[in-house]
């Protein structure tokens, strides 16, 4: 059950002056999955271009994202008919999805023998709302073998800037992994129950691990660790490079592809 975040390589290009820069996952990568995790670089009104640029004449398939468990076909959400959504499930060949995150995890899923993919927009709500779950079955519905998925995690928040109140964290572990969780412990107590959730008292915040618990749910549903890329880049530090809701409190977007 090795947990590791490691380095997603970056690349970037040019298209009428403007430079657009973006982070690819090695597994996708390694599987040749067009997929790219953009910078702040990145917009809503630029979507169709940078589809272009690594597939002509695809279609672009986007939801309103609404912190849910709901995933829908992408022929149902694409341009100009956008349904609420928080996962998007690619069910024919020609299709961009795209999520945009700014702090939340965008989470890719590839099927190397059918060519399935997805895309999902998740934070605190998603995981404990079991969003991962339901995707996972969908792609059975399709044909998948667990053995056959891969999952690649890209820029989030991390855990150092993920502060929550006890209220929240609790409530996320409970919802989350089914643990009950108590606060107010001794030290070695500390160490035994969060061995890997670096649970502090901090003005009684927690520090609350997304990209860690995405990775337990994704094994709890026999997703092997093997097939599993984790992001380092957290949006929050990297002002530069990301949006991030609580670093600035902004409502601009970074945008996150894959295709079909």
């Amino acid at each position: 059950m090795q947990y590791k975040e490691i380095y997603f390589s970056k690349a970037e290009f040019f298209i009428q002056n403007k430079k657009f820069e973006y982070y690819s996952s090695p597994i996708l990568s390694k599987y040749n999955f067009k997929h790219a995790y953009f910078t702040k670089s990145s917009s809503e009104k630029f979507l169709q271009l940078l589809g272009n640029h690594f597939n002509e004449n695809y279609i672009n398939c986007v939801s309103n994202q609404i912190h849910s468990n709901e995933i829908v076909l992408g022929s149902l959400s694409q341009e100009g008919n956008k349904t609420n959504a928080d996962g998007l499930f690619g069910n024919k060949c020609n299709q961009n999805l795209w999520i945009y995150t700014a702090d939340c995890m965008p989470i890719f899923f590839a099927d190397k023998r059918t060519r399935n993919i997805a895309a999902l927009h998740c934070g605190r709500k998603g995981l404990e709302k079991k969003i991962i779950k339901n995707l996972v079955k969908i792609f059975e519905n399709f044909g998948a073998s667990r053995d056959d998925l891969l999952v690649a995690i890209g820029p989030a928040i991390s855990k150092e800037n993920y502060l929550v109140d006890q209220f929240t964290f609790k409530e996320f572990y409970r919802k989350a992994e089914n643990k009950k969780i108590t606060v107010n412990l001794t030290k070695t107590e500390k160490d035994l129950c969060f061995s890997d959730s670096n649970h502090i008292k901090e003005q009684n915040l927690n520090q609350l691990d997304l990209k860690r618990s995405a990775y337990r749910q994704l094994l709890c549903e026999n997703i092997p660790n093997t097939n599993i890329d984790i992001s380092n880049l957290c949006t929050y530090k990297l002002k530069n490079e990301f949006n991030s809701w609580r670093k600035c409190k902004t409502f601009s977007r970074q945008w996150n592809l894959i295709c079909s």
